[in-house]
């Protein structure tokens, strides 16, 4: 267990230095360096400050959130398959999104987008509340969270169908699939204090949710406030991977594979997973993000597509390995 953080931390820190490296203008490591601390350069500077930096600390904190998040959502449900799309967080949030590209708002504001995004993201928190019920278990709340999920995804499909502008509906296509290209820091300073709030809100579970695997009732009679331990992990969800969802798109797999890639190496106490998982999910994206700009530089391939490649694979051995134990 103890190897395991050092080593993602700094696997994660170099994946960022090669983020903030690595890119189509081929720029030297020493012009790259001196334009990002001292500023030397205009063309260079701007390249590393308002294009590269930006991209980099997105791709570690969106990463984080899906990692973490998944990693919570899982020890909460007890359900290896579990993922932080399941509560309707992230179709919401991708909902507002196509609302503001569809309505012309994207293009008349520039925060309009991301700020729509969080909107939905807010919204569905107050739905999954309502739906699962004050002192809901976790039934109520995959239910509920399926149902928004259906729902949102539903009224996605709706807006793009009606859509009169096919240019509309290709940029709403084209946004769904994921990707940290053109982001500034306008973008970072949008989204990250709500990342890190979710983040803070989600780490503060560790004790609860060991607490959980034993079930519910021996959770409760350890001291355990289940209402409040699910009412933070919705909050710090929807906040996390609503911001996650309103600067990156739809990025799937991330919540789903990183936890488990990890539970072996941190044994089966989800408070060692979070950290863990938070670290591993910062490095799965931050790579899938160079690994666009190093397979396709010229055909813009979205994080969105290069992750469900990835993770889609991954599910199916998890099934098969299910099978086999089963057998």
């Amino acid at each position: 267990m103890k190897p395991v953080l050092p080593a993602l931390a700094l696997l994660v820190a170099a994946l960022f230095a090669a983020s903030l490296l690595i890119g189509p203008a081929g720029l030297g490591l020493g012009d790259s360096l001196r334009a990002l601390f001292r500023g030397d350069g205009d063309a260079v500077v701007l390249v590393m400050r308002e294009i590269r930096l930006p991209r980099a600390i997105l791709g570690l904190l969106a990463g984080a959130v899906l990692g973490l998040s998944g990693a919570a959502m899982q020890g909460y449900l007890r359900n290896p398959l579990a993922e932080p799309g399941l509560i309707g967080v992230s179709s919401s949030a991708a909902l507002g999104a196509v609302l503001a590209l569809q309505t012309g708002l994207a293009a008349a504001l520039p925060l309009a987008l991301p700020l729509s995004a969080l909107t939905g993201a807010g919204l569905s928190v107050l739905l999954i509340l309502l739906l699962a019920g004050p002192r809901g278990g976790a039934l109520a709340l995959i239910l509920a969270g399926i149902a928004l999920s259906a729902l949102t995804s539903a009224l996605t499909s709706l807006v793009l169908n009606l859509s009169p502008n096919p240019f509309a509906a290709m940029e709403i296509v084209y946004w769904m699939m994921g990707s940290l290209a053109d982001r500034s820091m306008t973008h970072v300073w949008l989204a990250a204090p709500f990342m890190a709030a979710g983040m803070a809100a989600l780490l503060t579970l560790g004790r609860g949710l060991d607490a959980l695997t034993l079930g519910e009732d021996a959770a409760q009679s350890l001291g355990v406030n289940l209402p409040r331990l699910r009412l933070t992990l919705i909050l710090g969800t929807a906040a996390s991977v609503g911001a996650a969802v309103a600067v990156a798109g739809a990025v799937g797999f991330v919540g789903l594979v990183v936890p488990h890639l990890l539970r072996p190496l941190v044994g089966a106490r989800p408070s060692r997973l979070l950290p863990a998982s938070a670290l591993g999910g910062a490095a799965m994206l931050l790579a899938a993000d160079i690994a666009t700009r190093l397979v396709a530089p010229d055909q813009d391939l979205k994080l969105g597509v290069l992750t469900a490649l990835v993770g889609a694979p991954f599910f199916l051995h998890l099934i098969w390995r299910m099978r086999r134990v089963e057998a």
